[in-house]
């Protein structure tokens, strides 16, 4: 896209939340689920698409636009909408990159429509962050798979027509893993909602697998070969990650400068206080560095496409750090500026104060995203 085409589509998103999302957010927060139809909208819009061949009914553009977004959905305040919206994003990516073109024909299309829902499903109860550990098995029988374990903070996990699912085919190991692809109808998947502190209206599921027949063709590239898939995998992740970060700390602080401007206390309006005025600023000077962080990693990230160097791996992952610390500091600042309304539901930073966790956890934890940058610099 050029700059008039990313600035047309800017627009048309501040449009779309304004008239779509933004006023009917705190009901969907509250019902614990946005409508379904809102995939069919955005992909309408060819939003769902952005990145994707055209092919597969997709609009090619850089990992800069694929932010703008990001960027525009977050200002409706909503981290379980941004997170349940784009679920496809941490979903199809191995598929894309390995999977037989038959499979992604079957599936990329009617998910970039909004017709299908998918989801990853890489975590369990038991392993966290140590992808390597995993324990659910596929084990083949003729022409399927029978898979068998749980998994869990599955993100639409409860709606997801298809599933992305980690398993293990081989030995112990990083080197027995494999990723396939699971129909949500599929016999012998039971899927339970999981209740969280935040992103409520983003369904997350906890996944048992009882004997699940899947197709041997589902399978994503080679048997035993889904690590490698996995680690490129997260890179996305943690880049949408960081980027909804700076975009949720830039809500926080647009309305926490908008109600000291227009709050009274002690005779004046609130921002006429000095102390507030420097809280703003510091704010103000986290974001932009955080912005200017992510603006750079992002674009290292496009110029070396799929095979990235270990110091863009290593910044990307500080920058995840970098970008959600910048959030937490911005929500608690703004809540604090908002005072008792910034306790009460209804209020954005209210919203994103309670979701800032799960963005310091998902996508590698603080501390695993430093380990993991030391070790891609030879520290």
């Amino acid at each position: 896209m050029d700059a008039t085409q990313v600035d047309d589509l800017r627009a048309g998103l501040r449009r779309f939340v304004a008239r779509e999302l933004a006023p009917h957010v705190d009901a969907w927060d509250e019902a614990g689920e946005f409508p379904r139809e809102l995939y069919r909208r955005a992909g309408q819009l060819g939003l769902l698409g952005l990145g994707y061949p055209e092919r597969l009914g997709g609009m090619p553009c850089d990992l800069a636009t694929r932010l703008v977004a990001v960027e525009e959905i977050a200002r409706a305040g909503s981290g379980g909408l941004l997170a349940g919206l784009f679920s496809h994003h941490i979903a199809l990516p191995p598929l894309l990159a390995a999977g037989r073109a038959e499979l992604q024909q079957r599936v990329i299309p009617p998910v970039l429509a909004g017709e299908a829902v998918a989801a990853l499903a890489v975590t369990e109860p038991g392993g966290g962050s140590d992808v390597a550990r995993l324990a659910t098995t596929a084990r083949r029988e003729g022409e399927h798979y029978v898979v068998d374990g749980e998994k869990v903070f599955v993100t639409s996990g409860l709606r997801a027509d298809w599933l992305t699912v980690a398993v293990r085919t081989g030995g112990p190991g990083a080197g027995g893993i494999s990723l396939m692809v699971v129909p949500g109808d599929a016999p012998g998947l039971a899927r339970a909602p999981l209740k969280k502190m935040g992103w409520w209206c983003s369904d997350t599921a906890h996944l048992r697998f009882d004997g699940v027949r899947v197709p041997a063709q589902h399978l994503i590239g080679d048997e035993h070969g889904g690590f490698g898939l996995i680690m490129e995998n997260f890179n996305g992740e943690r880049l949408a990650l960081a980027a909804g970060a700076v975009a949720f700390a830039q809500v926080t602080h647009d309305e926490a400068l908008d109600w000291a401007r227009r709050r009274r206390t002690f005779g004046r309006a609130l921002v006429e206080h000095q102390v507030v005025r420097h809280r703003l600023m510091d704010m103000r000077m986290r974001i932009a560095a955080s912005r200017a962080f992510l603006r750079d990693v992002t674009r290292r990230l496009d110029t070396a496409g799929a095979a990235p160097d270990a110091e863009t791996v290593a910044d990307l992952c500080l920058l995840k750090n970098h970008a959600t610390r910048t959030l937490q500091w911005c929500a608690d600042a703004a809540v604090q500026i908002l005072g008792g309304m910034g306790y009460m539901r209804g209020t954005k930073s209210e919203r994103i104060y309670r979701e800032v966790k799960v963005m310091t956890i998902g996508g590698g934890t603080d501390e695993i995203m430093k380990e993991l940058a030391a070790r891609q610099l030879g520290v």
